[in-house]
């Protein structure tokens, strides 16, 4: 079992929140150092043990696992694709507030397709189907279905069906499979096989995952050369594009098994071995943050993570990971509350008033069927040393 930082036993809602909030600090992570090679990212930082940015923020990668977490919080396991199209629809592709800034291009292919009055399946037939769109938003579903790797594989299948076909529904699944698993406790070879159980066989993500496994399982005299081994394991030399689904959740896979499943670790390795930095990040982040609970993840890291600024979804502005884990275990006894939200305080640039939860088909007042409007967090650390968040506050 595993413990907190105060002693006492994970719980789901710890499991929740690390998992969300560890995508959110490896998406911040890694975004600096995202289409970089590892040779680029030595002679510019030497080796990323941290920030490198002074105002260090989330990608596409955060808002979107934001986006379909608040679908899931609405419609939980009765969802289905034509309630994902419509959101997409009504949050993005409808919405004139701007350029669509920061996205993939797998978004970039899907809005275009929606725009054109396409519908899914037919919405995700681009030349991007591959990528790992969805395998960086697939941990909502994971956290909704803990202990349930098959349900949550169905379900991120179900919202990746707009955007994703083949090899980038596989990613996602695998994901959103192993976050299943350690949300209730699994080890490590058991969140790896979950992931597996859940993709063909013969796939190339698993081939890619079963690799970077393999190759991180091996001892290596110092991590640079571990990280070596793994990249080269699944990585297509010269390819042009970075955001391969079987690339980033096989380099995600496998620097989570060379950290032993270490947060820190795990996610710092995704970082220096470049490619799509932000995604494999943001993945080793939420396998390990659901491993160890929000108490495994650096107090400096977790502090840095506020409310989504919508520089990719205008519409997702003012949301934190915390409110989104709050939603998916509503029912979680663990945890003491967090302290509720002071009258009229709102996110930043959201009308006061304004509801915020609001999916297509909900009932008025906008929020999800079941849920609470939960208060805007940051999290807060205790205890001491490399400790992560016990409790949470009000956003200042």
């Amino acid at each position: 079992m595993e413990l907190m930082a105060d002693g006492t036993a994970a719980g789901t809602g710890d499991r929740a929140r690390g998992a969300l909030l560890g995508l959110a600090v490896g998406d911040a992570l890694g975004a600096p150092a995202e289409n970089m090679r590892p040779s680029e990212i030595r002679r510019r930082w030497g080796r990323i043990e941290g920030f490198v940015s002074d105002d260090p923020a989330g990608t596409d990668d955060t808002e979107y696992a934001i986006f379909s977490g608040l679908l899931l919080a609405r419609h939980g396991s009765a969802l289905t694709v034509s309630h994902v199209e419509r959101a997409w629809h009504h949050w993005i592709a409808d919405l004139d507030e701007g350029p669509f800034r920061g996205a993939g291009f797998s978004e970039r292919g899907t809005l275009e397709n929606l725009r054109r009055g396409l519908a899914a399946p037919i919405s995700a037939q681009h030349r991007h189907a591959w990528s790992d769109g969805l395998a960086m938003r697939a941990a909502p579903f994971g956290v909704f279905a803990a202990g349930r790797p098959a349900e949550a594989a169905r379900l991120v299948a179900v919202d990746g069906r707009v955007s994703h076909d083949g090899e980038g529904i596989y990613g996602g699944q695998a994901v959103a499979a192993g976050v299943a698993a350690a949300m209730v406790g699994a080890g490590l070879a058991s969140v790896i096989a979950a992931a597996l159980s859940v993709v063909p066989m013969d796939s190339w993500t698993a081939r890619s995952l079963r690799r970077a496994v393999s190759a991180a399982q091996r001892p290596y005299p110092d991590r640079l050369t571990a990280e070596r081994a793994v990249r080269s394991a699944v990585v297509i030399g010269g390819y042009p594009w970075t955001d391969l689904a079987p690339e980033a959740v096989g380099l995600a896979f496998g620097a989570l098994t060379a950290a032993r499943g270490d947060f820190r670790t795990a996610v710092l390795t995704a970082v220096n071995m470049g490619r799509d930095a932000d995604t494999t990040a943001a993945v080793a982040g939420a396998l390990a943050g659901a491993l160890h609970g929000a108490s495994a993840i650096p107090r400096d890291w977790a502090e840095a993570i506020g409310p989504v600024r919508g520089s990719c979804l205008p519409s997702m502005r003012g949301y934190h990971v915390l409110d989104i884990a709050e939603l998916l275990t509503p029912d979680d006894g663990e945890d003491p509350p967090g302290p509720a939200a002071p009258a009229g305080r709102e996110p930043a640039g959201v009308a006061p008033g304004a509801p915020r939860h609001e999916m297509p088909g909900a009932p008025s007042g906008g929020q999800p069927s079941g849920a609470q409007p939960p208060a805007r967090h940051t999290p807060v650390a205790t205890g001491s040393g490399t400790g992560g968040p016990g409790t949470r506050q009000d956003a200042r």
